[in-house]
Protein backbone atom coordinates (compact mmCIF):
# COMPACT_ATOMS: atom_id res chain seq x y z
CA UNK A 1 0.00 0.00 0.00
CA UNK A 2 1.56 3.30 -1.09
CA UNK A 3 1.09 6.60 0.64
CA UNK A 4 1.87 10.11 -0.49
CA UNK A 5 3.31 11.11 2.86
CA UNK A 6 5.22 9.09 5.43
CA UNK A 7 3.89 9.66 8.93
CA UNK A 8 5.89 9.71 12.11
CA UNK A 9 4.07 8.35 15.11
CA UNK A 10 5.15 7.13 18.50
CA UNK A 11 3.23 3.95 19.35
CA UNK A 12 2.32 2.95 22.86
CA UNK A 13 -0.15 0.90 24.84
CA UNK A 14 -1.32 1.97 28.27
CA UNK A 15 -3.60 -0.15 30.39
CA UNK A 16 -4.62 0.98 33.85
CA UNK A 17 -7.12 -0.72 36.13
CA UNK A 18 -7.97 0.62 39.56
CA UNK A 19 -10.39 -1.34 41.72
CA UNK A 20 -11.45 0.26 44.97
CA UNK A 21 -13.94 -0.90 47.59
CA UNK A 22 -15.80 1.04 50.23
CA UNK A 23 -15.16 -1.46 53.03
CA UNK A 24 -12.92 -4.30 54.02
CA UNK A 25 -15.09 -7.32 53.42
CA UNK A 26 -15.13 -11.10 53.25
CA UNK A 27 -16.26 -10.75 49.62
CA UNK A 28 -13.98 -8.96 47.14
CA UNK A 29 -14.00 -8.28 43.42
CA UNK A 30 -10.62 -9.54 42.23
CA UNK A 31 -11.18 -10.39 38.54
CA UNK A 32 -13.14 -7.46 37.09
CA UNK A 33 -14.83 -7.93 33.74
CA UNK A 34 -16.04 -11.07 32.03
CA UNK A 35 -14.63 -13.97 34.13
CA UNK A 36 -17.28 -16.69 34.52
CA UNK A 37 -16.50 -20.02 36.21
CA UNK A 38 -13.06 -19.04 37.54
CA UNK A 39 -10.59 -21.70 38.65
CA UNK A 40 -7.43 -21.26 40.72
CA UNK A 41 -4.42 -23.35 41.74
CA UNK A 42 -1.19 -22.65 43.63
CA UNK A 43 2.18 -23.55 42.14
CA UNK A 44 5.07 -22.66 44.42
CA UNK A 45 4.34 -19.22 45.81
CA UNK A 46 2.16 -18.15 42.89
CA UNK A 47 -1.56 -18.58 42.29
CA UNK A 48 -2.77 -19.19 38.74
CA UNK A 49 -6.32 -18.70 37.47
CA UNK A 50 -8.43 -18.99 34.35
CA UNK A 51 -12.09 -18.55 33.40
CA UNK A 52 -14.69 -19.23 30.73
CA UNK A 53 -14.23 -17.52 27.37
CA UNK A 54 -17.24 -19.14 25.65
CA UNK A 55 -17.30 -17.99 22.03
CA UNK A 56 -14.58 -15.37 22.36
CA UNK A 57 -11.16 -16.37 21.12
CA UNK A 58 -8.32 -16.91 22.08
CA UNK A 59 -9.71 -19.27 24.73
CA UNK A 60 -9.30 -19.18 28.50
CA UNK A 61 -7.34 -16.20 29.86
CA UNK A 62 -4.36 -17.19 32.02
CA UNK A 63 -3.62 -15.04 35.07
CA UNK A 64 -1.19 -15.06 37.99
CA UNK A 65 -1.18 -13.55 41.48
CA UNK A 66 0.82 -13.77 44.69
CA UNK A 67 -2.01 -12.63 46.97
CA UNK A 68 -5.29 -13.74 45.26
CA UNK A 69 -6.23 -10.06 44.96
CA UNK A 70 -4.05 -8.52 42.27
CA UNK A 71 -3.85 -10.46 39.01
CA UNK A 72 -1.74 -10.17 35.86
CA UNK A 73 -2.72 -11.77 32.58
CA UNK A 74 -0.28 -13.97 30.66
CA UNK A 75 -2.14 -14.49 27.42
CA UNK A 76 -4.44 -17.50 26.96
CA UNK A 77 -4.35 -21.25 27.42
CA UNK A 78 -5.42 -21.91 23.83
CA UNK A 79 -4.22 -19.67 20.99
CA UNK A 80 -5.10 -22.37 18.49
CA UNK A 81 -8.54 -23.91 18.14
CA UNK A 82 -8.90 -27.46 19.39
CA UNK A 83 -9.09 -30.08 16.66
CA UNK A 84 -12.08 -31.79 18.25
CA UNK A 85 -14.21 -28.83 19.40
CA UNK A 86 -15.79 -25.87 17.67
CA UNK A 87 -17.40 -23.49 20.20
CA UNK A 88 -18.67 -22.91 23.79
CA UNK A 89 -15.31 -23.13 25.56
CA UNK A 90 -16.45 -23.20 29.17
CA UNK A 91 -15.24 -23.75 32.72
CA UNK A 92 -11.48 -24.38 32.52
CA UNK A 93 -10.56 -26.17 35.75
CA UNK A 94 -6.85 -25.96 36.57
CA UNK A 95 -5.12 -28.75 38.45
CA UNK A 96 -1.50 -29.13 39.60
CA UNK A 97 -0.33 -32.69 40.13
CA UNK A 98 3.12 -34.28 40.25
CA UNK A 99 4.87 -31.33 38.61
CA UNK A 100 2.46 -30.88 35.73
CA UNK A 101 -0.41 -28.45 35.19
CA UNK A 102 -3.64 -29.78 33.74
CA UNK A 103 -6.72 -27.98 32.53
CA UNK A 104 -10.06 -29.75 32.22
CA UNK A 105 -12.58 -27.84 30.15
CA UNK A 106 -15.93 -28.12 28.43
CA UNK A 107 -16.50 -27.43 24.75
CA UNK A 108 -18.95 -28.34 22.04
CA UNK A 109 -17.71 -31.41 20.19
CA UNK A 110 -17.83 -31.21 16.41
CA UNK A 111 -20.89 -33.10 15.19
CA UNK A 112 -21.75 -33.86 18.81
CA UNK A 113 -22.66 -32.18 22.08
CA UNK A 114 -20.89 -30.52 25.01
CA UNK A 115 -17.95 -32.64 26.13
CA UNK A 116 -15.13 -32.53 28.67
CA UNK A 117 -11.57 -32.34 27.37
CA UNK A 118 -8.13 -31.98 28.94
CA UNK A 119 -4.79 -30.33 28.23
CA UNK A 120 -1.39 -30.45 29.93
CA UNK A 121 1.63 -28.18 30.39
CA UNK A 122 4.97 -28.46 32.13
CA UNK A 123 4.52 -25.03 33.71
CA UNK A 124 1.47 -22.88 34.48
CA UNK A 125 2.16 -20.32 31.78
CA UNK A 126 2.20 -23.06 29.14
CA UNK A 127 2.37 -23.94 26.35
CA UNK A 128 -0.56 -26.37 26.76
CA UNK A 129 -0.95 -29.54 24.73
CA UNK A 130 -4.53 -30.59 24.11
CA UNK A 131 -5.22 -34.22 25.04
CA UNK A 132 -8.65 -34.42 23.42
CA UNK A 133 -12.08 -35.28 24.84
CA UNK A 134 -12.50 -37.47 27.94
CA UNK A 135 -16.27 -37.82 28.21
CA UNK A 136 -19.01 -37.04 25.69
CA UNK A 137 -22.51 -37.94 26.88
CA UNK A 138 -25.54 -37.66 24.63
CA UNK A 139 -27.08 -34.91 26.78
CA UNK A 140 -23.74 -33.13 27.24
CA UNK A 141 -20.89 -33.24 29.77
CA UNK A 142 -19.47 -30.12 31.45
CA UNK A 143 -17.79 -28.69 34.58
CA UNK A 144 -15.02 -31.19 35.24
CA UNK A 145 -12.94 -31.41 38.42
CA UNK A 146 -10.06 -33.83 39.10
CA UNK A 147 -9.73 -35.38 42.58
CA UNK A 148 -7.95 -38.28 44.20
CA UNK A 149 -9.93 -40.49 46.56
CA UNK A 150 -8.98 -41.52 50.09
CA UNK A 151 -6.62 -44.12 48.62
CA UNK A 152 -4.94 -41.79 46.14
CA UNK A 153 -6.83 -43.04 43.08
CA UNK A 154 -7.41 -40.38 40.44
CA UNK A 155 -11.00 -39.54 39.43
CA UNK A 156 -12.71 -37.12 37.12
CA UNK A 157 -15.88 -35.52 38.53
CA UNK A 158 -18.28 -33.81 36.13
CA UNK A 159 -21.87 -32.81 35.53
CA UNK A 160 -24.14 -34.45 32.99
CA UNK A 161 -25.83 -31.52 31.27
CA UNK A 162 -29.25 -33.17 31.26
CA UNK A 163 -31.07 -29.99 32.31
CA UNK A 164 -30.67 -28.95 28.65
CA UNK A 165 -33.27 -31.62 27.82
CA UNK A 166 -35.39 -31.11 30.97
CA UNK A 167 -33.92 -33.99 32.97
CA UNK A 168 -32.19 -34.10 36.40
CA UNK A 169 -28.45 -33.36 36.44
CA UNK A 170 -26.25 -36.04 38.02
CA UNK A 171 -22.74 -35.33 39.25
CA UNK A 172 -20.59 -38.28 38.14
CA UNK A 173 -17.20 -39.63 39.19
CA UNK A 174 -15.11 -42.05 37.17
CA UNK A 175 -11.50 -43.26 37.44
CA UNK A 176 -9.07 -41.56 35.08
CA UNK A 177 -5.78 -42.73 33.63
CA UNK A 178 -2.76 -40.91 35.09
CA UNK A 179 -1.89 -39.40 31.72
CA UNK A 180 -5.40 -37.86 31.55
CA UNK A 181 -6.15 -39.32 28.13
CA UNK A 182 -9.00 -41.69 28.99
CA UNK A 183 -11.48 -42.58 31.72
CA UNK A 184 -11.42 -46.14 33.05
CA UNK A 185 -13.78 -48.40 35.00
CA UNK A 186 -17.38 -47.48 35.71
CA UNK A 187 -18.85 -44.09 36.49
CA UNK A 188 -20.76 -43.57 39.74
CA UNK A 189 -23.26 -40.87 40.63
CA UNK A 190 -22.30 -38.74 43.63
CA UNK A 191 -25.48 -36.66 43.91
CA UNK A 192 -28.00 -34.74 41.78
CA UNK A 193 -30.46 -31.87 42.02
CA UNK A 194 -33.14 -33.11 44.41
CA UNK A 195 -33.80 -30.13 46.69
CA UNK A 196 -36.17 -27.29 45.82
CA UNK A 197 -33.65 -24.42 45.99
CA UNK A 198 -31.42 -26.21 43.45
CA UNK A 199 -33.97 -25.82 40.69
CA UNK A 200 -33.23 -27.78 37.54
CA UNK A 201 -29.49 -28.32 38.05
CA UNK A 202 -26.42 -28.75 40.20
CA UNK A 203 -23.02 -28.00 38.62
CA UNK A 204 -19.61 -26.39 39.02
CA UNK A 205 -18.38 -28.78 41.71
CA UNK A 206 -15.12 -28.00 43.55
CA UNK A 207 -13.94 -30.55 46.12
CA UNK A 208 -11.65 -29.86 49.07
CA UNK A 209 -10.58 -32.33 51.76
CA UNK A 210 -10.56 -31.33 55.45
CA UNK A 211 -10.70 -33.13 58.78
CA UNK A 212 -11.47 -36.52 57.24
CA UNK A 213 -14.24 -35.26 54.93
CA UNK A 214 -14.49 -34.49 51.24
CA UNK A 215 -16.44 -31.24 50.87
CA UNK A 216 -18.12 -30.48 47.55
CA UNK A 217 -18.87 -26.80 47.03
CA UNK A 218 -21.32 -26.59 44.14
CA UNK A 219 -23.62 -24.21 42.31
CA UNK A 220 -27.32 -24.70 41.59
CA UNK A 221 -30.34 -23.07 39.92
CA UNK A 222 -30.09 -20.58 37.00
CA UNK A 223 -26.57 -19.42 36.20
CA UNK A 224 -26.96 -16.67 33.72
CA UNK A 225 -28.68 -13.60 32.40
CA UNK A 226 -30.97 -10.96 33.85
CA UNK A 227 -33.22 -13.55 35.54
CA UNK A 228 -30.45 -15.69 37.08
CA UNK A 229 -31.08 -17.49 40.40
CA UNK A 230 -27.66 -19.02 41.09
CA UNK A 231 -26.56 -19.88 44.64
CA UNK A 232 -23.96 -22.04 46.39
CA UNK A 233 -24.44 -25.31 48.27
CA UNK A 234 -22.22 -27.75 50.16
CA UNK A 235 -22.22 -31.53 50.40
CA UNK A 236 -19.83 -33.83 52.27
CA UNK A 237 -18.70 -37.45 52.34
CA UNK A 238 -16.14 -39.58 54.18
CA UNK A 239 -15.22 -41.31 50.92
CA UNK A 240 -15.03 -39.71 47.50
CA UNK A 241 -17.60 -42.07 46.03
CA UNK A 242 -19.97 -41.40 48.89
CA UNK A 243 -22.49 -41.61 50.31
CA UNK A 244 -22.81 -37.83 50.00
CA UNK A 245 -24.82 -35.71 52.43
CA UNK A 246 -26.08 -32.24 51.58
CA UNK A 247 -26.00 -29.47 54.19
CA UNK A 248 -29.45 -28.79 55.62
CA UNK A 249 -28.66 -25.08 55.76
CA UNK A 250 -28.00 -24.83 52.01
CA UNK A 251 -27.68 -22.57 50.16
CA UNK A 252 -24.62 -21.34 52.07
CA UNK A 253 -24.17 -18.31 49.81
CA UNK A 254 -26.78 -16.26 47.97
CA UNK A 255 -26.81 -12.87 46.29
CA UNK A 256 -26.88 -9.57 48.17
CA UNK A 257 -27.65 -5.96 47.29
CA UNK A 258 -24.44 -5.65 45.23
CA UNK A 259 -23.38 -9.08 43.92
CA UNK A 260 -26.09 -11.41 42.65
CA UNK A 261 -26.19 -15.03 41.49
CA UNK A 262 -22.87 -16.19 42.99
CA UNK A 263 -21.46 -19.60 42.17
CA UNK A 264 -19.18 -21.92 40.21
CA UNK A 265 -15.69 -21.50 41.56
CA UNK A 266 -12.70 -23.24 43.10
CA UNK A 267 -11.76 -23.54 46.76
CA UNK A 268 -8.24 -22.44 47.67
CA UNK A 269 -6.21 -22.07 50.87
CA UNK A 270 -3.85 -19.20 51.69
CA UNK A 271 -2.01 -18.72 54.99
CA UNK A 272 -4.40 -21.01 56.84
CA UNK A 273 -7.53 -19.24 55.54
CA UNK A 274 -9.93 -20.63 52.97
CA UNK A 275 -11.52 -18.90 50.00
CA UNK A 276 -13.77 -19.63 47.06
CA UNK A 277 -12.85 -17.86 43.84
CA UNK A 278 -16.21 -17.75 42.05
CA UNK A 279 -18.26 -15.51 39.84
CA UNK A 280 -21.21 -13.18 40.42
CA UNK A 281 -23.02 -10.41 38.57
CA UNK A 282 -22.65 -6.82 39.71
CA UNK A 283 -26.32 -6.01 40.23
CA UNK A 284 -26.41 -2.54 38.70
CA UNK A 285 -24.63 -3.50 35.45
CA UNK A 286 -25.80 -7.10 34.91
CA UNK A 287 -25.78 -8.75 32.46
CA UNK A 288 -23.68 -6.32 30.39
CA UNK A 289 -20.46 -6.55 32.42
CA UNK A 290 -20.92 -10.28 32.77
CA UNK A 291 -20.03 -12.61 35.60
CA UNK A 292 -17.02 -11.20 37.43
CA UNK A 293 -14.44 -12.94 39.62
CA UNK A 294 -15.22 -12.69 43.35
CA UNK A 295 -13.11 -13.95 46.26
CA UNK A 296 -15.26 -15.05 49.22
CA UNK A 297 -13.82 -16.35 52.48
CA UNK A 298 -15.23 -19.42 54.21
CA UNK A 299 -14.41 -21.50 57.28
CA UNK A 300 -15.02 -25.00 58.57
CA UNK A 301 -17.48 -25.22 61.45
CA UNK A 302 -17.12 -27.28 64.62
CA UNK A 303 -19.67 -29.76 63.32
CA UNK A 304 -17.71 -30.26 60.08
CA UNK A 305 -19.59 -28.11 57.63
CA UNK A 306 -18.66 -25.02 55.63
CA UNK A 307 -19.95 -21.52 56.24
CA UNK A 308 -19.10 -18.35 54.36
CA UNK A 309 -18.04 -15.38 56.43
CA UNK A 310 -20.69 -12.69 56.24
CA UNK A 311 -19.78 -9.40 54.63
CA UNK A 312 -19.28 -6.52 57.04
CA UNK A 313 -21.19 -4.32 54.61
CA UNK A 314 -22.19 -4.14 51.00
CA UNK A 315 -19.10 -3.84 48.84
CA UNK A 316 -19.32 -1.72 45.72
CA UNK A 317 -16.54 -1.73 43.20
CA UNK A 318 -15.28 1.52 41.73
CA UNK A 319 -13.70 0.73 38.40
CA UNK A 320 -11.47 3.23 36.65
CA UNK A 321 -9.96 1.76 33.54
CA UNK A 322 -8.01 3.24 30.67
CA UNK A 323 -6.61 1.50 27.62
CA UNK A 324 -4.81 3.25 24.78
CA UNK A 325 -3.67 1.19 21.83
CA UNK A 326 -1.60 2.77 19.09
CA UNK A 327 -1.11 -0.61 17.44
CA UNK A 328 2.62 -0.85 17.88
CA UNK A 329 4.26 -4.16 17.15
CA UNK A 330 2.92 -6.67 14.68
CA UNK A 331 0.27 -8.52 16.70
CA UNK A 332 -2.88 -7.57 18.57
CA UNK A 333 -2.47 -7.06 22.30
CA UNK A 334 -3.90 -9.68 24.65
CA UNK A 335 -6.76 -7.35 25.60
CA UNK A 336 -8.35 -8.04 22.19
CA UNK A 337 -10.52 -11.06 21.45
CA UNK A 338 -12.69 -12.01 18.51
CA UNK A 339 -15.43 -14.45 17.57
CA UNK A 340 -14.48 -18.11 17.61
CA UNK A 341 -16.61 -18.45 14.46
CA UNK A 342 -14.48 -15.96 12.53
CA UNK A 343 -11.06 -16.45 11.03
CA UNK A 344 -10.10 -12.83 11.32
CA UNK A 345 -7.31 -11.47 9.17
CA UNK A 346 -5.43 -8.34 10.05
CA UNK A 347 -2.16 -6.52 9.51
CA UNK A 348 -0.48 -4.08 11.87
CA UNK A 349 2.06 -1.78 10.26
CA UNK A 350 3.26 1.75 11.00
CA UNK A 351 0.93 1.96 14.04
CA UNK A 352 -2.10 1.19 11.91
CA UNK A 353 -4.45 -1.79 12.18
CA UNK A 354 -5.88 -3.07 8.91
CA UNK A 355 -8.81 -5.33 9.78
CA UNK A 356 -10.08 -7.39 6.87
CA UNK A 357 -13.83 -7.26 6.42
CA UNK A 358 -16.55 -9.89 6.40
CA UNK A 359 -20.04 -9.45 4.93
CA UNK A 360 -21.67 -9.63 8.38
CA UNK A 361 -18.84 -7.79 10.06
CA UNK A 362 -15.39 -8.89 11.22
CA UNK A 363 -14.80 -7.63 14.76
CA UNK A 364 -12.43 -7.52 17.72
CA UNK A 365 -13.44 -6.49 21.24
CA UNK A 366 -12.25 -5.75 24.76
CA UNK A 367 -13.85 -6.33 28.15
CA UNK A 368 -15.95 -3.62 29.73
CA UNK A 369 -15.77 -3.09 33.50
CA UNK A 370 -18.79 -0.99 34.37
CA UNK A 371 -22.02 0.29 32.92
CA UNK A 372 -20.45 3.64 32.01
CA UNK A 373 -17.70 3.81 29.42
CA UNK A 374 -16.61 5.38 26.16
CA UNK A 375 -14.21 4.56 23.36
CA UNK A 376 -12.82 6.37 20.34
CA UNK A 377 -10.84 5.36 17.28
CA UNK A 378 -9.43 7.09 14.23
CA UNK A 379 -10.67 5.62 10.98
CA UNK A 380 -8.26 6.10 8.09
CA UNK A 381 -10.76 6.52 5.29
CA UNK A 382 -8.03 7.27 2.76
CA UNK A 383 -6.73 3.74 3.18
CA UNK A 384 -10.01 1.90 3.90
CA UNK A 385 -12.31 0.35 1.33
CA UNK A 386 -14.69 -1.39 3.79
CA UNK A 387 -17.26 0.04 6.17
CA UNK A 388 -15.30 0.48 9.40
CA UNK A 389 -16.44 1.51 12.83
CA UNK A 390 -16.62 1.15 16.59
CA UNK A 391 -19.42 -0.09 18.80
CA UNK A 392 -20.92 -2.37 21.41
CA UNK A 393 -20.54 -6.03 20.46
CA UNK A 394 -22.54 -9.02 21.64
CA UNK A 395 -21.82 -11.70 19.06
CA UNK A 396 -21.86 -12.25 15.30
CA UNK A 397 -25.60 -11.62 15.19
CA UNK A 398 -26.06 -8.71 17.61
CA UNK A 399 -24.22 -5.41 17.79
CA UNK A 400 -24.59 -1.63 17.58
CA UNK A 401 -21.95 0.50 15.89
CA UNK A 402 -21.04 3.77 14.27
CA UNK A 403 -19.32 3.07 10.97
CA UNK A 404 -18.11 5.11 8.04
CA UNK A 405 -17.06 4.73 4.45
CA UNK A 406 -16.16 7.36 1.90
CA UNK A 407 -18.28 10.47 2.58
CA UNK A 408 -20.94 8.91 4.86
CA UNK A 409 -21.22 7.87 8.49
CA UNK A 410 -23.83 5.38 9.66
CA UNK A 411 -25.52 4.19 12.83
CA UNK A 412 -25.92 0.42 12.47
CA UNK A 413 -28.10 -1.78 14.64
CA UNK A 414 -27.87 -5.50 13.88
CA UNK A 415 -30.22 -7.83 15.73
CA UNK A 416 -30.37 -11.61 15.23
CA UNK A 417 -28.29 -11.18 12.11
CA UNK A 418 -30.57 -8.60 10.51
CA UNK A 419 -29.96 -4.90 10.10
CA UNK A 420 -32.92 -3.34 11.88
CA UNK A 421 -31.61 0.19 11.76
CA UNK A 422 -29.18 1.95 9.42
CA UNK A 423 -29.16 5.73 9.63
CA UNK A 424 -26.68 7.63 7.47
CA UNK A 425 -25.28 11.13 7.36
CA UNK A 426 -23.07 12.70 4.73
CA UNK A 427 -19.78 14.15 5.95
CA UNK A 428 -16.78 15.91 4.51
CA UNK A 429 -14.64 13.42 2.62
CA UNK A 430 -11.24 14.00 4.21
CA UNK A 431 -8.73 11.44 5.41
CA UNK A 432 -9.10 11.99 9.16
CA UNK A 433 -12.22 10.82 10.98
CA UNK A 434 -12.64 9.97 14.65
CA UNK A 435 -15.56 7.84 15.79
CA UNK A 436 -16.82 7.66 19.36
CA UNK A 437 -19.20 5.42 21.30
CA UNK A 438 -20.49 6.48 24.72
CA UNK A 439 -22.48 4.19 27.03
CA UNK A 440 -24.37 5.15 30.19
CA UNK A 441 -26.37 2.92 32.46
CA UNK A 442 -25.09 -0.17 30.61
CA UNK A 443 -27.61 -0.01 27.77
CA UNK A 444 -27.94 3.62 26.64
CA UNK A 445 -25.64 4.03 23.64
CA UNK A 446 -24.81 7.31 21.90
CA UNK A 447 -22.45 7.83 18.95
CA UNK A 448 -20.36 10.81 17.86
CA UNK A 449 -17.98 11.66 15.04
CA UNK A 450 -15.28 14.26 14.46
CA UNK A 451 -13.88 15.36 11.09
CA UNK A 452 -10.34 16.76 10.95
CA UNK A 453 -10.02 17.01 14.76
CA UNK A 454 -12.98 19.36 15.06
CA UNK A 455 -15.42 19.08 18.02
CA UNK A 456 -17.46 15.89 18.09
CA UNK A 457 -20.89 15.96 16.50
CA UNK A 458 -23.75 13.86 17.82
CA UNK A 459 -24.98 11.19 15.42
CA UNK A 460 -28.06 9.94 17.30
CA UNK A 461 -29.96 12.37 19.51
CA UNK A 462 -31.87 9.50 21.12
CA UNK A 463 -29.82 6.81 22.83
CA UNK A 464 -29.99 3.36 21.29
CA UNK A 465 -31.25 0.70 23.70
CA UNK A 466 -28.65 -2.10 23.85
CA UNK A 467 -30.75 -4.42 26.02
CA UNK A 468 -30.85 -7.04 23.25
CA UNK A 469 -27.07 -7.31 22.88
CA UNK A 470 -25.71 -9.42 25.80
CA UNK A 471 -25.43 -13.13 24.97
CA UNK A 472 -26.97 -15.35 27.64
CA UNK A 473 -23.63 -16.73 28.89
CA UNK A 474 -21.15 -13.85 28.54
CA UNK A 475 -20.65 -10.11 28.64
CA UNK A 476 -20.63 -7.57 25.85
CA UNK A 477 -17.41 -6.08 24.48
CA UNK A 478 -16.48 -2.69 23.10
CA UNK A 479 -14.50 -2.85 19.91
CA UNK A 480 -13.86 -2.39 16.21
CA UNK A 481 -15.74 -3.76 13.23
CA UNK A 482 -15.08 -4.03 9.50
CA UNK A 483 -17.96 -4.79 7.12
CA UNK A 484 -17.58 -5.69 3.46
CA UNK A 485 -16.10 -8.32 1.18
CA UNK A 486 -13.29 -10.45 2.56
CA UNK A 487 -10.76 -8.79 0.24
CA UNK A 488 -11.61 -5.36 1.69
CA UNK A 489 -10.39 -3.88 4.95
CA UNK A 490 -10.77 -0.98 7.38
CA UNK A 491 -7.77 0.93 8.72
CA UNK A 492 -7.72 2.09 12.34
CA UNK A 493 -5.41 4.21 14.50
CA UNK A 494 -5.28 5.32 18.10
CA UNK A 495 -7.93 3.36 19.97
CA UNK A 496 -8.83 4.82 23.38
CA UNK A 497 -11.13 3.13 25.90
CA UNK A 498 -12.15 4.46 29.31
CA UNK A 499 -14.48 2.86 31.83
CA UNK A 500 -15.63 4.61 34.98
Amino acid sequence: MKRSMKRKHVGFVIQLLFVCTYAVSAQKLVLPGDHPDPSVIKVGKTFWASSTSSNWFPSFPLLSSTDLIHWKQHGYIFNKKSDWADYYFWAPELSYDKGKVYVYYAAHKKNGNLSVGAAVANKPEGPYTDLGPLVSQADGSIDAFAMRDENGKLYLIWKEDANSVNKPTPIWAQPMKEDRTVLTGEKKELFRNDVNWEGNLVEGVSIIKHNGYFFAIYAAAGCCGINCTYAVGVARAKNLLGPWEKYKQNPVMKGNDVWVCPGHGTAVEKDGRYYLLHHAYEKSSAPFTGRQGILSEFRFTKNNWIEFIKETSSTHALINYASIDDFNGSKLKQEWQWSIFQNINYTIKDHELQLNALPGGSYIGQDIYSGNYEATVQLERGYSNALGGIGVLGDDQNYIAIAAKSDSVFLLQVREGKIVKAEGRQIKNTGKLTLKVSVRGSKNVVFYYSVDSKPFKLLNSKAVDAAFIPPWDRAVRVGLISIGDSNEFSSFRHFVFRSH
